[in-house]
């Protein structure tokens, strides 16, 4: 989209004067600065038209499963398949087959992985493969190959392949010679991870497809998609479900015990595992509508999902350097407009429509030559101005009237609203009592009949005053019922260890990301992208550079996935299982990280083209291969953006909002490692959802940013306001100091909340741990004497002694003894 280029700067603005005086009131300051950007050649951004979901397309989760260095590994695989399949059908493709011959075959290779010669079981471990990636020998379009995908896999799952690929995959995780021997190498290559990649590939492309929702899926595939998503979150295989095997892999990892692991594979099949069994975005609005109705609730105010979804961007606020370029604009076209004063007639550019329209000049003196701002915030044009001037709607105000998210109230809120008030007007306080409303003036009562309208009680509230009751009045409240459901067993499965797992996500998240230099004690997460032998000319050395750029991209999508999904889970299973991992992840460093990852032209990372579409599976294996050039490698693709850059951006973005909501002391964390400025850039991507996490992190530290931020950043204040849901007597765009946020407590918030996580896992999970005063104790005599109690040897042989010495000859006063 290029903007029209004019020939002289205020030449072709003094010419239109006519033009402009015919215009509406509002419309004239537009046309200003439309004709301002027209005559300096400036481009409107456009939005990106990205849909967040849980997943990209099917196919693009399977083509990034494979890194481009595994190419020829395709008809490796295919061989291994033919080869076997000859011996056994001579005259027939694999697509001729009658269903049973179908299964025979598989049993007959899922038998064949059951030997001991390890040469032979991985030649059967990729026929397997190649059925998984669906025949594509025999298979004339991508569609048709992703169908003999679909068919091949739920085959596979029938006959049970998955739970011998589980303990095959042990074995090797297992293997200490192949440890020792990766350890021991000083460069690790493709080759190492022959056998754990080829089983990776399998499991997770059944994941994948089976998790895959088909409307023309047969009753039986549909029966067997649930019972796979039961075993996947059931602790079935040694005793854990999947997942927590998956993080013990990737700890190995991170420790150095195991620096051949394909950790790309690992982290995808995790991410996916999870997705799986705990479900995604869509399914835990389900579950957070169907928890709220158990506890008795209010439904919620909005639905979330569709409110992000139909949000328009806003445009972002001019840098530093583009507002210093604006004032040299400005002071030149001033000085050409005094040199031609005499040329103009009364419509002037200044003094005729400064009554008109006063705000025009404040929206230029902020930031508006900024070629990526189309337009300003409507609350900055209109809403804000009394009276309101009537005029037609415009296409260009991007919202609709009326605020996008219903306001909330916490129950603190009002209690804190009525405290100061009882104090001020009255001069004592009555507690956490929120009716008595006595000797308030009449305004006092409507603000509180206004606020517990808006009151919100979130399911985490609840859980935290029942923890409370539990460990208060153990006795009286009984024992807790605790549903066994995937997110309760993953919670138990890893809990002994989350703070190792925590850790090595974040490592390798660093390692990952596009701001990290490489250092010599940093691990090394390209194991499973690096061939055998390093390229010699400059077309293989451009290629090997995109793939290891889209490696580090994927990884730090499974992560930030993995992580988002945790933290959504656990907090709607148990606030304490949240805050026990969101603890572990600020621990562990990850605050400063994120802004890390976002200290980079974030713009030049979500448009990457770090993608070549004709080597991308199942494209590279249906259709001939044409020459890559470096030209064409160059180019990339002609995406506006890269889809899984910015899902990734997203995420991370939501992962800080969750560790630093209603947490002062995380909070002053953004604070104190000056994230104001690295978000503010963030805001330059043109995409809503981003935006309001970004809006949302500055909204919450605007008060501890001072009043010249507050006032050079009025733009982004106008896009919180308009965007960001509203607490009603929140006051983050004034500065005032919050009763919470002393600085002396933050020590104690974070102390406070470890003991309260520490009370409740010790209370919920270790048993060993209960207290034998709450021991029920049994008072009858007669069901104690007939207890069987087992005497130890020694003393059986010494009970002579033993009567002699404590009975017969200690005198026993049997009077005392009856009274």
């Amino acid at each position: 989209m290029d903007g029209g280029g004019g020939g002289g700067g205020s030449g072709g603005l003094i010419g239109n004067n006519k033009q402009r005086a015919m215009l509406p009131n509002k419309s004239r300051g537009e046309f200003v600065r439309n004709q301002r950007k027209d005559s300096e050649g400036l481009s409107e951004s456009p939005d990106l038209e990205f849909e967040y979901a849980d997943t990209d397309k099917w196919a693009a989760e399977l083509s990034e499963l494979y890194s481009y260095t595994e190419g020829p590994e395709f008809h490796l695989n295919m061989k291994c398949f033919t080869e076997d399949f000859r011996t056994h059908v001579k005259d027939k493709k694999w697509t001729e087959l009658s269903a049973p011959e179908h299964r025979a075959h598989a049993m007959r290779l899922l038998d064949g992985l059951d030997v001991t010669a390890r040469e032979k079981r991985l030649k059967v471990a990729r026929a397997i493969l190649y059925m998984a990636q669906g025949t594509f020998g025999d298979c004339e379009s991508e569609a048709e190959v992703q169908q003999w995908m679909r068919y091949n896999i739920f085959l596979l799952l029938e006959v049970g392949t998955f739970s011998a690929l589980v303990e095959l995959l042990n074995m090797e995780i297992d293997n200490s010679a192949a440890c020792t021997s990766a350890v021991r190498k000083p460069a690790i290559s493709l080759a190492d991870s022959t056998d754990l990649r080829v089983l990776l590939n399998i499991m997770y492309l059944m994941v994948e497809t089976v998790q895959q929702e088909d409307l023309s899926d047969s009753p039986e595939w549909r029966a067997a998609q649930d019972t796979f998503r039961t075993e996947l979150g059931s602790p079935l295989y040694n005793n854990e479900p999947i997942a927590v095997m998956l993080f013990g892999m990737v700890t190995k990892f991170c420790s150095g015990h195991a620096p051949h692991f394909p950790m790309k594979k690992v982290l995808l099949l995790l991410w996916k595992t999870i997705l799986f069994t705990l479900g995604g975005f869509e399914q835990l609005q389900h579950i957070k509508m169907r928890k709220r109705e158990e506890l008795g609730l209010p439904p919620l105010p909005e639905d979330s999902i569709r409110v992000v979804r139909s949000m328009r961007a806003a445009s972002p606020p001019a840098s530093a350097s583009d507002l210093i370029e604006q004032q040299q604009k400005r002071a030149r076209r001033e000085h050409k407009a005094l040199i031609k004063q005499d040329n103009l007639d009364a419509f002037n550019e200044k003094d005729p429509y400064k009554a008109d329209d006063p705000r025009e000049d404040e929206d230029d003196s902020d930031d508006n030559d900024n070629p990526l701002e189309p337009e300003t915030f409507p609350l900055e044009r209109d809403e804000v101005m009394p009276p309101p001037i009537p005029h037609p709607p415009c296409e260009r105000v991007s919202f609709p009237k009326g605020l996008p998210w219903a306001p909330k109230v916490r129950e603190k809120d009002i209690e804190h609203f009525l405290e100061s008030s009882r104090s001020k007007f009255i001069g004592y306080t009555l507690g956490s009592d929120t009716d008595t409303v006595v000797g308030l003036p009449r305004p006092i009562h409507e603000s509180i009949r206004t606020l517990k309208q808006h009151k919100y009680v979130s399911i985490a509230e609840i859980q935290i005053a029942k923890e409370e009751e539990y460990q208060k009045t153990p006795l009286s409240v009984g024992e807790e019922e605790v549903e066994l459901n995937s997110t309760e067993l993953l919670y138990q499965g890893i809990l002994p260890s989350l703070p190792q797992y925590m850790i090595a996500l974040l490592k390798i998240l660093l390692a990952a990301a596009p701001t990290s230099k490489a250092k010599t004690d940093s691990i090394n997460i390209l194991a499973d992208v690096l061939p055998e032998e390093m390229p010699t000319t400059v077309l293989q050395s451009m290629k090997l550079g995109v793939d290891v750029n889209r490696h580090k991209e994927i990884i730090v999508k499974a992560i930030s996935a993995i992580l988002l999904l945790l933290l959504k889970h656990f907090k709607l299973n148990h606030i304490y299982q949240f805050e026990y991992m969101a603890q572990h992840l600020v621990f562990a460093n990850c605050i400063p990280l994120i802004l890390k990852f976002f200290n980079q032209n974030i713009m030049s990372y979500i448009t990457a083209k770090n993608s070549i579409s004709v080597l991308d599976f199942p494209h590279c294996v249906v259709h001939e291969l044409p020459e890559l050039t470096a030209e064409s490698l160059e180019a990339g693709d002609n995406n506006q953006f890269c889809w899984r850059n910015l899902f990734s951006c997203i995420n991370l973005l939501r992962i800080l909002n969750k560790l630093t909501k209603w947490k002062h002391s995380r909070t002053m964390m953004l604070v104190v490692f000056k994230s104001a400025p690295i978000l503010k850039r963030a805001l330059k991507v043109k995409q809503a959802m981003m935006q309001l996490y970004v809006l949302k992190l500055l909204k919450v530290q605007t008060k501890y940013l001072g009043r010249q931020w507050r006032k050079s950043n009025m733009k982004t204040m106008s896009a919180i306001y308009q965007k960001v849901r509203h607490r009603l007597n929140d006051d983050w765009a004034y500065g005032n100091a919050d009763l919470d946020a002393r600085p002396w407590d933050f020590q104690a918030e974070e102390c406070a909340l470890r003991a309260n996580i520490e009370r409740f896992n010790g209370r919920r999970y270790d048993k060993s741990q209960s207290n034998p005063d709450f021991v029920p104790v049994d008072n009858c005599l007669q069901s104690v004497l007939g207890q069987r109690v087992e005497l130890p040897e020694d003393f059986q042989m010494n009970y002579d002694l033993w009567l002699e010495r404590e009975v017969f000859s200690k005198p026993i006063s049997w009077e005392e003894l009856l009274q």
